[in-house]
């Protein structure tokens, strides 16, 4: 296949989505005709950057700008920031300045950053030899088993909590709720002081509380969060930013630490290794990333993998939340799933929620008359997941990734798994990582037990 001039040839295509382009192999089939070298810095709180050294062609523009603009999306979502850098091309800082705007392409990425960093959004241009240097920290998390802990993960599908007694789990609990579809901050309020309630209920005292939640989180607070999408904008202003802290002293005096799901994914493969350097990714409700560096540490990274684009088609799908096209979360979720399903045909009452349709397609896989239609589902996310882990190893370098959420279960998860496996090693063989899912009830669970050791 051929898009913008760069050659693409796949062995492998997902099986109901035929004209998918991996992001990672564009970036490298462009690259091979790239030799001016330009950067891109982008700045977070505190004077934290990233910085990516990278190259365009300098003749074919179309790609050129298409090929920053994804590296930025990137860079924005996986790292976080408020200001982009572009260093060695001022054609290409003024495109990108235009399209990421108020009013430009990427609208939603400026308003998010600007309302996460609480700074408005701004793109500069630099000549190369001038760009920022590269300054970026981390700090330990978690790990913590003395005592008597609760450990809350908030799922979009299901919510989950776990009583730990030193590092043990003595009671967990999964109750189905629908966050995203509910506009009343009481709701999820109500259902979270209920989860807190029923573990502390199992445990002689209670020593503190850890939260696995999807968004982002300063200071136990919540900047923006998926869960919370149908809640207004004054109504998440005065409910919903400091819910947990609200929910924890339902409890008492309890000390809280709220982290977002991803790193506490990352966080749960490496307490199960016993080793570090893990990108977490736990397909559910959305996709949520998270990372533990080689020393146990998290980054102060986004790792919003839901938003870092992985299909190049011009023609994928496109985000209801965020207006773009071919982001994670249409592919590592049961968004993808569904997605999958209406292309092939399966009857799935629209009057479901996502949660639902989900359950029930993977409840098909028993049915034989649409048994192999839906493990063609499952394979299909398989391929566009080993299309895409060589992609993300380029920017995380991990040595372990570890597979989580409710897509991940039953023998769906084991095809995506087979099959992410297969891709790796026909397409990617220069790339070496331990793939990993945990054991049936630690997929579902597992981080709710992990945020106990915040």
């Amino acid at each position: 296949m051929k898009f913008l001039g760069i050659t693409i040839d796949l062995k492998n295509i997902p099986t109901y989505d035929s004209g998918f382009i991996p992001m990672g192999r564009f970036n490298h089939e462009f690259l091979k005709q790239a030799k001016k070298p330009i950067a891109i810095c982008v700045e977070r709180d505190g004077g934290l950057r990233t910085v990516q050294d990278t190259w365009i062609t300098g003749t074919n523009h179309e790609a050129d700008k298409y090929f920053v603009e994804r590296a930025v999306k990137f860079l924005l979502w996986a790292r976080g920031g408020y200001k982009v850098t572009i260093c060695g091309d001022d054609d290409i800082a003024a495109h990108i300045e235009k399209a990421f705007s108020k009013s430009g392409q990427y609208a939603f990425d400026n308003g998010f950053m600007s309302k996460v960093y609480e700074k408005p959004f701004e793109v500069l241009s630099l000549p190369f030899s001038e760009k920022p240097l590269e300054n970026e920290q981390s700090k330990p998390v978690g790990g913590k088993r003395d005592g008597c802990r609760i450990g809350f993960d908030a799922g979009g599908s299901d919510r989950k909590v776990s009583a730990v007694i030193d590092g043990e789990a003595i009671f967990s609990e999964e109750v189905v709720w629908h966050p995203k579809i509910n506009p009343d901050p009481n709701y999820h309020f109500e259902g979270i002081v209920s989860a807190l309630k029923t573990a502390a209920s199992k445990l002689p005292r209670v020593d503190s509380i850890g939260v696995s939640s999807a968004g982002i989180y300063i200071n136990n607070r919540t900047m923006a969060a998926s869960l919370f999408l149908k809640v207004p904008q004054n109504a998440f202003d005065a409910q919903v930013k400091d819910i947990y802290i609200r929910a924890a002293k339902e409890i008492g005096d309890v000390p809280l630490t709220v982290v977002n799901d991803g790193d506490v994914t990352a966080l749960a493969g490496a307490m199960e290794f016993g080793e570090n350097n893990v990108l977490g990714i736990a397909m559910g409700t959305s996709e949520a990333g998270g990372y533990i560096d080689e020393n146990g540490n998290i980054k102060g990274w986004l790792n919003e993998l839901a938003f870092c684009p992985v299909d190049a088609a011009p023609y994928a799908m496109i985000d209801e939340w965020a207006g773009d096209r071919g982001c994670g979360v249409k592919y590592f979720s049961q968004d993808g799933v569904i997605k999958l399903a209406q292309k092939a045909g399966l009857p799935i009452p629209e009057t479901l929620s996502p949660g639902e349709k989900l359950k029930m397609i993977q409840e098909m896989m028993s049915d034989s008359s649409q048994a192999e239609i839906v493990r063609d589902i499952f394979r299909s996310i398989g391929c566009y997941l080993g299309h895409t882990l060589p992609y993300y190893w380029d920017s995380y370098k991990f040595k372990h990734v570890l597979l989580l959420g409710r897509v991940m279960s039953g023998e769906g998860g084991n095809l995506i798994l087979e099959t992410a496996k297969k891709v790796i090693s026909e397409e990617y063989p220069k790339y070496s990582f331990n793939m990993h899912t945990p054991d049936e009830k630690a997929r579902r669970v597992g981080q709710s037990v992990a945020a106990a050791s915040l």
